[in-house]
């Protein structure tokens, strides 16, 4: 017999006790990409506590030396900045997201998911997730290229510029 109960949120304390849960650190001889950015609050504030993490399941082969390969889980620093080093896979399905993001951060009752999808990617127009979001909102979920292999996307938990959430059943 199960019993539904509310989540909770992840408290004050979840750079501490999360530092030693993974080691996340990207082992792989396959090209990388960086996407960082900061996460803020629905007032404009730097979350300087939240835990973000990527997910990439196609890159499962070119990190088999990865404790969990495709995984990667990092904190948010002091200005809330974040920094993903992920695999670049050898031929990436167009229009599929570079990564799914799981947010955990204080005063959410529960985690957020969403997905970050590269602004090079030449495939975003025929791209079934983004169809699923509201056109206005899609460019919330889109990396832009800064350098070669270097992204900037931004996180924002409420505001008129809000990334994209998504309830998954």
């Amino acid at each position: 017999m199960s019993h539904i109960t509310t989540s909770q949120t992840i408290g004050p304390f979840s750079h501490a006790a999360w530092q030693w849960a993974v080691d996340a650190t990207l082992a792989t001889t396959a090209p990388t990409i960086t996407i960082s950015g900061t996460i803020y609050d629905g007032d404009g504030t730097p979350i300087n506590d939240a835990q973000i993490e990527a997910w990439q399941p196609e890159a499962a082969g070119a990190e088999a030396a990865q404790a969990l390969p495709g995984f990667r889980r990092v904190p948010s620093g002091e200005k809330g900045e974040f920094s993903l080093r992920l695999s670049q896979c050898a031929a990436p399905v167009s229009g599929a997201p570079a990564t799914f993001i799981t947010v955990f951060a204080r005063g959410l009752v529960k985690h957020q998911f969403t997905a970050v999808f590269l602004e090079d990617d030449s495939g975003l127009a025929q791209s079934e997730i983004l169809a699923q979001v509201p056109a206005g909102r899609r460019p919330t979920l889109v990396a832009r290229k800064t350098a070669p292999g270097v992204y900037h996307w931004d996180i924002w938990m409420q505001s008129d510029k809000e990334t994209a959430f998504f309830d998954y059943v």
